[in-house]
């Protein structure tokens, strides 16, 4: 019997020990989390505009190859420069007539 008393008594301090140990884990545990918590934050904000800056190049990128096509087409297509030749700048061929419409930004009177 007095076998079986020191099993009890050792059995509720090693119970003890491994819960406080468990305790003092998670509290360091929770520490580093605290610790850690205002890099996470930043890293996330840093993510968030790593994402904003790729979509802004991908849009770019579209507006650059959309400009190289239009390159493309002016420095291949005799046609097409004259066509922006008429359009933007109001150019005409020898003998023909220019014909402008002008918008008036007038309001039309409400009865």
């Amino acid at each position: 019997m007095t076998h079986k008393s020191k099993r009890m008594d050792v059995g509720i301090w090693m119970k003890l020990t491994k819960v406080v140990m468990l305790l003092l884990i998670f509290a360091g545990s929770l520490a580093v989390f605290q610790w850690y918590k205002p890099v996470i934050r930043q890293n996330e904000g840093m993510q968030k505009r790593i994402n904003l800056l790729q979509k802004q190049i991908a849009e770019e990128k579209a507006f650059a190859d959309q400009m190289n096509a239009s390159i493309g087409a002016i420095s291949t297509n005799k046609m097409t420069l004259e066509r922006l030749a008429r359009e933007k700048l109001g150019y005409a061929k020898p003998g023909e007539k220019v014909v402008r419409f002008e918008t008036i930004n007038a309001q039309i009177p409400s009865n």
